[in-house]
C-alpha cells in the first residue's frame, strides 16, 4: 500500500471540505472558517475489493415500536439538584454530554465533583490529556473528593482510552478535554475539526455499544461558541454551556440541545475555595444587591423551563452628547429595545429622541423571553422621568406595535413567586387576570392592564 499525503481546507462551521481555500463556505456560507488540514491518503493499487458482508436472519435488529419498553431508561443523580435539573432529572444511561466553557469558568471542578456526590458504587473513569494524574489528586483534595471508585488516567490516544473503556468498562466516562484528544486515523493535529470529528464519533459508539455515560468538556472560541466543527453539537446528546464572569463568584448552567428533557432549565452554582456550590434559590441571589429608593429600576420575571425567575432590570436614559444617540442593551436583544423605544414614544409620549438609552439585566441574566417588555419599558420610563418604582413591585407582559400589552404564559407561576419574596403589587396583562384562579389567596395587589402608558402610570404610582 502506498501512502500519499495532501492538503484539503475544512471549514471549521460545518464540516465541508474543498481542494482550495474559500474566504466564505459554499455549504454554511461562514466567512473565514476554511482551515487547511494534512490528510493521509491510502491507495488501492493492490489491494483486494471489500465484499459486501452476507445478511442472515439473526443479523436483523429491527422490532416493532410498540416492542420498545420506554420505561427501561435509568438515569444517575449527580448529588446537584441544579444539575439534575438542566439534565432534565439526572444523566441518563449511555448517554453521551458536551460541556462547554470558557478557560476557568469551572467545568473541569463540576464534572470532578460529581465523582464526590455521585453514587459510590458506580465505577468512574476520569480521562485527561491537560493534566497530569498528580494535578487531578492535588484539585481533587483541595474539593475532598473521595471515592475508591474513582480511576484517573492521563492519555489522548483516543484508541488506547477506548480499549481500556472497554475492557474495564465502567458506568461513567469523562473526557477532559475532547479538544486534546487524537485519532491514529487521522494525520491532522489535535483540536482540528476532522480530529475532533474522529474522536467524538469513537466516543458515540462507545457509549451507545455498551451503555457508558459519557461526559466531555469541549472549550469555546472567541465567539463564545464550542471550538470545532458545528457537527459535534449534533452528535451528541445533551449540549450544556457554562457561563459566567471570573471576576465574579455565580456560574449558570444552560442546556441548549437535551435528547431527554427539556433545553429551557437553567442551573445556578456558586464558585467558593471549596468548589462549586448550587445556588438553589437565584431569585433571592439575583435581588439581594437591589438598591433602594433609585429610579430607573424595575423587577422582572422570567420563565426557566418550569422555575420562575425574578431578576432586576436597569435603566438610564440621559441627555446625548453625541449627534445621534446612543442605544446599548447588555442582556436584553437591542432590536426589541429599539422597538420598545420607538413604542413609548409614539404610543406613550415619553421622548428619547435625544436621550441616551442604556439597559442592564444583572447577574448575568438574559431577557430573551416577551414578557420583560413591560419591565424594561417601566425602567426606561422610570430614569427618564426621575421617578422611583415601589421597591416591592414587580411586572411582566409582552409590549406590542399598537402599544398594548399582550398576555403571556405561565402568568400564575410568575404570581406565586413574587408573593413567595414579599412583594406586594404585580402588575400583568390585562387578559392574563382570567388564567389567574383565586387571586384571594395571594397575599399580592395583582393589577391588569390594557396599554403601556397605563402600565407606566401603575408603576409609578
Amino acid at each position: 500500500m502506498i501512502k500519499k499525503s495532501k492538503s484539503v481546507f475544512v471549514c471549521s462551521e460545518c464540516g465541508f471540505s474543498s481542494s482550495k481555500w474559500n474566504g466564505i463556505c459554499p455549504s454554511c456560507g461562514q466567512g473565514n472558517t476554511m482551515n487547511e488540514e494534512t490528510v493521509v491518503e491510502t491507495s488501492s493499487a493492490g489491494k483486494k475489493p471489500r465484499l459486501k458482508p452476507k445478511m442472515t436472519q439473526s443479523s436483523v435488529t429491527q422490532i416493532p415500536m410498540n416492542k420498545v419498553d420506554i420505561n427501561e431508561e435509568t438515569r444517575f443523580k449527580t448529588g446537584f439538584k441544579e444539575l439534575d435539573r438542566v439534565f432534565g432529572g439526572g444523566i441518563v444511561k449511555g448517554s453521551l454530554s458536551l460541556l462547554g466553557g470558557t478557560p476557568g469558568i469551572g467545568k473541569s471542578t463540576l464534572l470532578l465533583q460529581i465523582c464526590k456526590y455521585i453514587n459510590k458504587d458506580l465505577k468512574i473513569l476520569y480521562v485527561s490529556g491537560e493534566e497530569s494524574k498528580r494535578q487531578i489528586k492535588m484539585r481533587a483534595s483541595r474539593l475532598n473528593v473521595e471515592n475508591e471508585n474513582l480511576f484517573l488516567m492521563t492519555e489522548t490516544n483516543i484508541e488506547l482510552i477506548c480499549a481500556e473503556a472497554e475492557f474495564t468498562h465502567p458506568d461513567i466516562l469523562i473526557i477532559d478535554s475532547i479538544q486534546t484528544m487524537s485519532s491514529p486515523e487521522s494525520s491532522s493535529i489535535p483540536g482540528s475539526v476532522s480530529q475532533v470529528k474522529e474522536c467524538t464519533n469513537a466516543l458515540l459508539k462507545l457509549a451507545k455499544s455498551l451503555d457508558i455515560t459519557t461526559l466531555m468538556i469541549g472549550h469555546v472560541n472567541k465567539d463564545g461558541a464550542i471550538a470545532g466543527p458545528k457537527v459535534l453539537e449534533h452528535m451528541v446528546d445533551t449540549v450544556l454551556y457554562f457561563e459566567g464572569d471570573n471576576q465574579t463568584s455565580y456560574r449558570i448552567l444552560r442546556a441548549v440541545k437535551n435528547r431527554h428533557g427539556s433545553t429551557n432549565e437553567m442551573g445556578v452554582f456558586c464558585m467558593e475555595n471549596e468548589g462549586l456550590s448550587e445556588v438553589e434559590n437565584p431569585s433571592e441571589m439575583l435581588l439581594s444587591g437591589k438598591p433602594h429608593g433609585v429610579s430607573g429600576i424595575c423587577v422582572a420575571c422570567l420563565m426557566q423551563g418550569s422555575r420562575p425567575l425574578l431578576t432586576e432590570v436597569q435603566g438610564l436614559v440621559t441627555p446625548t452628547n453625541f449627534g445621534n444617540p446612543r442605544r446599548t442593551a447588555t442582556g436584553f436583544d437591542y432590536n426589541r429595545m429599539a422597538l420598545i423605544l420607538a413604542v413609548l414614544e409614539k404610543r406613550a409620549g415619553f421622548h428619547f429622541s435625544n436621550m441616551d438609552a442604556y439597559i442592564n439585566a444583572v447577574g448575568g441574566i438574559k431577557l430573551d423571553e416577551p414578557a420583560a417588555d413591560l419591565s424594561v419599558a417601566i425602567a426606561l420610563v422610570s430614569s427618564l422621568k426621575d421617578a422611583v418604582v415601589n421597591d416591592e413591585t414587580m411586572a411582566f407582559g409582552e409590549i406590542g406595535l399598537a402599544g398594548e400589552i399582550r398576555a403571556v404564559s405561565n402568568a400564575e407561576n410568575r404570581i406565586r413567586e413574587a408573593c413567595r419574596l414579599g412583594f406586594t403589587k404585580c402588575i400583568i396583562p390585562y387578559h392574563n387576570l382570567k388564567s389567574v384562579k383565586n387571586k384571594e389567596k395571594y397575599d399580592i395587589k395583582i393589577i391588569g392592564v390594557r396599554t403601556i402608558r397605563q402600565a407606566v402610570e401603575e408603576a409609578l404610582a
